[in-house]
């Protein structure tokens, strides 16, 4: 599939990245020289050097040719425009990021079939995790029914040194299943009784609605009740994340060490406690008596900085810390720190994009900021060859697992003996290297 994407940025360069890694047909717009100079040495894409929203610079890009064009340049009228030109030039389907909510009504008249906001999507993120209490994921699928949980496996953690069978027995057998694992910077799907289970390592635990529980018991995570956050930071995802915060009704505190940001923090959140002084301070936070009930949520541009400010609030008891991460060469590390979960602009935007890369019907798409593997909820096609299979008849890859089915009102944990049925939508963890053998599988 030839994928055009405009701009360059951090959230389009992540998606050209992945996109390139599973042999897609991708070109990058971009309008810096130096930083078309720095793609090319870089990444194995065609990158042409122009205005994205130029039809002479889309006509040299050969955008004729692709099935799909993602503006995602910081400029929301560049991206609708880079849009509608593509839409009128051809282009089946279109995605364009934009930041300003005014600009969002009608614009599937000018060619635009998807608007995203990658920040609002990380905020939302925060807030899922700030809720779950301690896990790094908490995710719905099936309208609800399934949740995905994941967190990272404590030292007397039941699923430590004990078979998976004897552990369904005790622990519910048809209500999770033990997913994936990421260790390091490697992640194996988890089949059969192969694949011990260490402290530390970053479990994902697909589970029914009502028996989250049961997850957390297996990790040996314990949850705990957040009243007031820390929000470290001053920029639009800080901002969208505060007032998120606000509404969902938790004490917020935003620190920021700049008076005219702190100035305009206060003004755009009257609810919240705003600070002058540094989150990397320790006297700053001492001021703050932290507790068990507190979490941090550090949202500066900088890495180090976020992490620094997690590492003292842990310290200082917070039960909690979360954390933006710019750069992805630091995510490897974060299991080895007290920071308990990350979120990233570029994975929610891959998140939000690539079902449209994926073949079949594809309803939703969950990437990892640890782990190349994927989360992909897709309907079973009538006339799929898979329909009125036996899970353990598929012959799927070792590098793909079903951890849960949405049958109609119903959703299941499967096990080997579950049959495919028609309309079912499967959710698969799938690594790679077998997203293709998924695809071809349970579509036409």
């Amino acid at each position: 599939m030839r994928i055009v994407i405009v701009g360059a940025g951090a959230v389009g360069t992540y998606l050209a990245e992945r996109l390139s890694l599973e042999g897609q047909d991708v070109v990058i717009i971009e309008s810096t020289q130096a930083r078309v100079a720095e793609l090319q040495s870089k990444l194995d894409v065609m990158v042409v050097y122009g205005n994205g929203s130029s039809p002479i610079t889309l006509a040299e890009a050969q955008v004729e040719k692709a099935e799909l064009l993602i503006a995602v340049s910081d400029n929301d009228g560049a991206n609708v425009l880079a849009c509608h030109l593509a839409h009128e030039m051809g282009v089946p389907r279109t995605v364009a990021r934009v930041e300003d909510p005014g600009l969002r009504d009608g614009l599937s008249k000018l060619g635009v079939d998807v608007v995203i906001e990658p920040r609002e999507n990380a905020a939302q993120e925060v807030i899922d995790l700030i809720r779950g209490g301690g896990v790094s994921e908490i995710i719905e699928f099936g309208n609800g029914g399934l949740v995905l949980l994941g967190g990272r496996v404590g030292n007397d953690a039941p699923l430590v040194n004990h078979k998976l069978s004897e552990l369904r027995e005790q622990y519910g057998n048809g209500e999770w299943i033990l997913a994936a694992v990421v260790r390091g910077s490697e992640t194996m799907v988890v089949r059969g009784e192969r694949t011990p289970i260490l402290p530390g390592d970053h479990a994902l635990i697909m589970t029914l609605k009502g028996s989250e529980q049961t997850a957390l018991d297996l990790m040996g995570l314990e949850v705990h009740q957040i009243r007031r956050v820390l929000v470290a930071g001053s920029n639009r995802l800080s901002s969208l994340t505060a007032h998120m915060l606000v509404e969902d009704g938790f004490d917020v505190v935003i620190i920021e060490d700049e008076v005219d940001r702190c100035r305009r923090m206060s003004e755009e959140h009257p609810k919240a406690l705003v600070i002058q002084g540094d989150p990397t301070d320790p006297e700053v936070l001492e001021d703050l008596d932290i507790d068990e009930k507190d979490a941090i949520v550090a949202m500066s541009g900088r890495d180090e900085r976020n992490i620094l400010a997690c590492l003292l609030a842990k310290a200082m008891g917070a039960s909690e810390a979360i954390m933006a991460v710019n750069r992805q060469s630091y995510v490897h590390i974060l299991d080895k720190i007290e920071v308990d979960a990350m979120v990233s602009s570029r994975q929610a935007a891959a998140n939000a994009i690539l079902q449209f890369v994926r073949r079949g019907r594809v309803h939703s798409v969950v990437t990892f900021s640890d782990s190349d593997a994927e989360v992909i909820e897709l309907e079973v096609i009538p006339r799929s060859d898979a329909v009125g299979m036996r899970l353990d008849e598929l012959g799927l890859l070792g590098g793909a697992i079903i951890g849960g089915i949405n049958r109609g009102s119903r959703c299941l944990v499967p096990t080997g003996a579950t049959e495919i049925e028609p309309r079912d939508r499967l959710i698969v963890f799938a690594l790679p290297e077998a997203i293709r053998a998924v695809e071809e599988l349970f579509s036409e």
